[in-house]
């Protein structure tokens, strides 16, 4: 007959009690249960895959030889279950002994364990693929930014080229150059009439200029032709040389004209 020390059970007797007792130990009530079914350690530990010195010490209840509570409850529950008893009186037994055996709590879990709960890898290959994508996302993103940018700059750099071009006067405003009355009614005369304000500059073959500038209203000019004459918005321009009307069409490009006129 086997004999545990731990057994806490009146030695009158060979036959287990079909329930846990109150004073009772999980392990060896399972042993006697084990005795009395007539099977030896060995075969119980062939039948559920446990070394022989794993079940030894349940049987024993030397729970500091053991793991900890989560895998001790699982022996238990597998060990009765092959004994064909009540696995859910000794777990609770094991739950009131546990903490005056060893000091810790029945239910402290995984958190003094070797085995981890893992986590997805951050290497794995679907995240690296996502990782990839949002770095090519966020790279287009800032390249279409940076054209866009750079566009912006050139068309305000071309709108503004040909005005910074033209000398700028006060308020905007044409600056016609006096001449005196000895030639102010002699020589070529230029009639600008305009339909919204553009900018213009004329010089005659003398090398005055007779206009320069914004201008919005009718322009009445004298000098001597050759005229060079350049118009910011031709399609806004009427021109006559010496009362007679001038087409600028064949002088326009992209709405610009810049041209020599002679009578």
């Amino acid at each position: 007959m086997e004999i545990n020390p731990n057994s806490h059970q009146p030695t009158g007797s060979n036959s287990p009690s079909p329930t846990l007792g109150n004073i009772q130990r999980p392990g060896e009530y399972l042993r006697q249960i084990r005795i009395a079914q007539k099977k030896e350690l060995e075969e119980i530990a062939n039948v559920l895959n446990m070394p022989v010195k794993t079940l030894t010490a349940l049987e024993q209840d030397d729970y500091k030889s053991l793991p900890e509570a989560t895998f001790i409850k699982g022996y238990y529950r597998a060990y009765a279950k092959c004994l064909n008893a009540d696995a859910s009186a000794i777990i609770q037994r094991f739950d009131e002994i546990y903490a005056n055996d060893t000091g810790l709590k029945a239910s402290h879990a995984l958190s003094n364990s070797p085995i981890k709960t893992m986590g997805k890898l951050t290497g794995s290959k679907s995240v690296r693929n996502r990782q990839w994508l949002k770095r090519i996302v966020i790279l287009a993103v800032v390249l279409l930014l940076a054209w866009l940018a750079v566009m912006a700059v050139q068309n305000w750099t071309s709108s503004h080229k040909d005005d910074a071009d033209v000398p700028k006067i006060k308020n905007s405003e044409v600056e016609i150059l006096p001449m005196g009355n000895a030639v102010a009614t002699s020589g070529d005369q230029l009639v600008l009439n305009f339909s919204r304000p553009t900018s213009v500059h004329i010089v005659d073959a003398t090398g005055k200029v007779l206009a320069t500038g914004r201008q919005a209203s009718t322009l009445n000019l004298s000098g001597e032709s050759p005229f060079q004459i350049r118009l910011d918005d031709a399609t806004a321009v009427a021109l006559t040389l010496n009362q007679e009307q001038i087409s600028l069409s064949p002088y326009t490009v992209n709405g610009k004209a810049e041209f020599r006129l002679s009578r």
